[in-house]
């Protein structure tokens, strides 16, 4: 578990890196466009080559090729790389076939996900971004390609680094709008043809450049690229039936993604005909990006390093040893998932002021991205161990069982979506209730998933991860009370602005992160010492062991 812990801290050093220029790109692009149906138009653009990468191959290359190269790094006399070669052949040429096709058909696929009663305006908007922006699917796919190839040679850094260069181009792109332009306001919310392709080819050419910086650091690996196209006889069949559940998987998360899109921009729609606070797909899709930061620095860390090992493992058919590994893995995240959500459930409209309540986005649409925020934390344990538990599914080769979880995962979403969304009255209440149908679909599921995979592997140490992570929760109820407590007095100070703003929101969060290490302590929860270990040895000046 040593050059697991180890392996993880190097990515999540990466991974903070990577996500701290992400939110800095986030807070240019609400500054600049704000939460305005306009906002909406760039965040459906952006948004649509990402679902097209993963709907048609991005899942399957994430889940299934990691596994199948271990595997022919281990069997094959070249170490794999033959199998590289062919593989980052063929999905390079079906990459370009997707890339081109999404683009002949972007009105078609924005339309898709628009409501019936979308402003034609800002409908030839979403076209246009879409345009500038699907080409970016061939650069996804590369960048995820050259990853596994690394990830499977134990390189795991700079995958994680690569993201700062795409979000350092974007942060440069709408800074020379805000610049060149200046925030969007309420009364003009138009774009110039010129003002959309800056911006929609800025963005593009982010993701080509994060996609580039692998290249070097593949050839010090010692793997050197060679297109190959003799695909027949090589493993690449077997690739494909497993990638074919995935991509089944995939599609129907993005059915569902239809639907929480389209509703999601009919909210703002409808703030914009009732004149309330604007709030649509670029307020959900801001909300979970911060929902999502602790799972992507930690989670994320976690699992990738510890993927390469439990393909191994169930490979071999050690299925204890498999179990025992996801047993752990949850139990390390969930000492640090825990705490955070505990903090940010209550510290969400805090942070969403101070990062996001700025230019274009100033007063109430910070306000209410914050309150989404916050209900989205309380989603963020099942999102991070349903995470964990299907990882144990692909290490097993098995891509047909989470394809059912998923299906139950967004039938449940929607089940609860659809209906909250129609009984809210027009207003802000509309964006919290989709995100309160997703939290609500990850409980569900996670208890689900864990009862299928408990059974496969013949017992998931479910009773001590349970014990473990419910004791985290109760050392976390104690810290959410003392938070409360906190900030009810802090709401009587005298002080106000910006600096008092992040005064209250440090003191909190102190208090919060103070009273949960206390009570962790009381609880003897082991997990929290071994993960104050793996900070505290990575301080200035600190020993190495």
């Amino acid at each position: 578990m040593t050059n697991l812990l180890r392996s993880s801290a190097v990515m999540a050093a990466g991974t903070v890196a990577s996500r701290l220029t992400g939110v800095g790109r986030s807070i240019v692009i609400v500054a600049a466009l704000g939460f305005f149906p306009v906002a909406d138009a760039f965040a459906l653009g952006n948004t649509l080559p990402n679902i097209i990468y993963i709907l048609v191959i991005g899942g399957a290359l994430n889940a299934v090729f990691v596994p199948q190269l271990v595997r022919h790094m281990a069997s094959d006399a070249d170490d794999g790389a033959g199998y590289a070669d062919r593989l980052l052949t063929v999905v390079g040429v079906a990459l370009l076939a997707l890339s081109a096709a999404a683009v002949l058909f972007a009105p078609w696929i924005v339309d898709l996900y628009t409501p019936n009663d979308y402003d034609a305006s800002q409908l030839d908007l979403a076209t246009a971004f879409a345009r500038y922006c699907l080409p970016q699917i061939f650069f996804y796919g590369l960048f995820t390609m050259l990853s596994q190839v690394l990830n499977a040679r134990e390189r795991f850094a700079m995958p994680m680094f690569a993201p700062i260069v795409n979000n350092a181009v974007a942060i440069a792109t709408f800074g020379i709008f805000l610049v060149v332009v200046g925030p969007v306001s309420s009364t003009d919310q138009d774009l110039t043809s010129g003002q959309a392709a800056l911006l929609g080819i800025g963005t593009t050419l982010g993701v080509a450049a994060q996609a580039a910086v692998l290249v070097p650091v593949l050839w010090r690996a010692g793997y050197h690229y060679r297109p190959r196209f003799d695909w027949r006889g090589v493993g690449l069949g077997k690739a494909g039936r497993l990638a074919a559940w995935t991509v089944g998987l995939v599609l129907v998360n993005q059915a569902a993604y239809v639907v929480v899109t389209r509703l999601a921009t009919q909210a703002n729609v409808d703030a914009a005909a009732a004149a309330n606070t604007p709030g649509g797909l670029a307020t959900y899709q801001t909300a979970h990006l911060i929902f999502i930061l602790p799972h992507s620095v930690i989670t994320v860390s976690v699992v990738t390093a510890l993927l390469p090992a439990l393909s191994r493992k169930a490979h071999e058919r050690l299925y204890a040893a498999v179990s025992v590994d996801l047993g752990y893995a949850m139990r390390l995240v969930a000492a640090f998932i825990v705490p955070l959500a505990a903090v940010l459930v209550v510290t969400g409209p805090w942070v969403a002021e101070l990062l996001f309540g700025y230019g274009a986005a100033s007063g109430p649409q910070a306000e209410l991205l914050g309150t989404v925020v916050s209900v989205f934390m309380l989603g963020l344990i099942p999102f991070t161990l349903f995470y964990v538990l299907l990882r144990g599914f692909y290490a097993l080769e098995d891509t047909r069982t989470p394809f059912w979880l998923t299906v139950v995962l967004n039938a449940v979403n929607l089940a609860l979506a659809v209906p909250l969304f129609a009984a809210v009255a027009t207003g802000p209440a509309k964006i919290e209730s989709l995100a309160l149908a997703y939290v609500l679909a990850y409980w569900v599921a996670l208890v689900v998933t864990w009862a299928v995979l408990a059974r496969r592997l013949g017992g998931l140490h479910t009773a001590a991860t349970v014990a473990a992570v419910a004791r985290m929760a109760l050392a976390a109820g104690v810290a959410l009370a003392v938070m409360a407590g906190t900030q009810w007095g802090l709401r009587h100070a005298a002080w106000s602005g910006k600096v008092a703003l992040l005064v209250d929101l440090v003191v909190v969060a102190a208090v919060g992160a103070a009273s949960y290490l206390v009570a962790a302590r009381v609880l003897r929860i082991t997990e929290v010492g071994a993960v104050l270990h793996i900070v505290t040895r990575r301080l200035p000046g600190r020993a190495r062991g």
